[in-house]
């Protein structure tokens, strides 16, 4: 008897997961990993960028950040002339968002040394090195207006 029940429990099972897919969160569930993200999984909240928002080092970073991070995240890191950032789960963040330009600098740093994982962000840890990766953050902070720059090269576009 217990087999026959634990056989009839399996099949319904199986059939319930062969009909799940993937959906956007709702509004709680994103809330909830939003603030998981921000207070547990990822590190770095306390450290400070030792870099001032001179022009010169915001620029710097966003030379850094046109190599690495403009295929995925557009020039303007707001997902200009992306194909991809809207279709991949999880989609590509714009870096302006109020989720992101809610990590403090320490955070954003150990998002792009580390990657996010089961996100499609990987790791620079040994790419770049640490002063590059505050600049980048530096960047991240002072982001130019979207579309401003045109979409990435390797898309097709043409940097303004």
């Amino acid at each position: 008897m217990n087999f026959t029940k634990s056989v009839a429990c399996m099949a319904v099972m199986a059939t319930g997961l062969c009909g799940c897919k993937a959906s956007k969160p709702n509004a709680l569930e994103s809330h909830a990993i939003n603030w998981v993200k921000h207070h547990i999984t990822i590190g770095g909240k306390n450290e400070k960028n030792p870099f001032p928002p001179t022009a010169e080092n915001v620029n710097d970073g966003k030379q850094a950040f046109t190599q690495y991070c403009s295929v995925c995240h557009g020039l303007d890191g707001q997902n200009t002339g992306v194909p991809f950032a809207d279709t991949v789960s999880p989609p590509v963040p714009s870096l302006a968002s109020a989720q992101v330009q809610a990590y403090s600098d320490g955070q954003l740093k150990w998002i792009i040394e580390n990657g996010i994982r089961p996100s499609g962000m990987p790791p620079s840890q040994g790419i770049f090195s640490d002063d590059d990766i505050w600049k980048m953050v530096l960047y991240i902070r002072h982001l130019p207006p979207k579309g401003s720059l045109g979409e990435p090269a390797v898309y097709g576009g043409e940097s303004k």
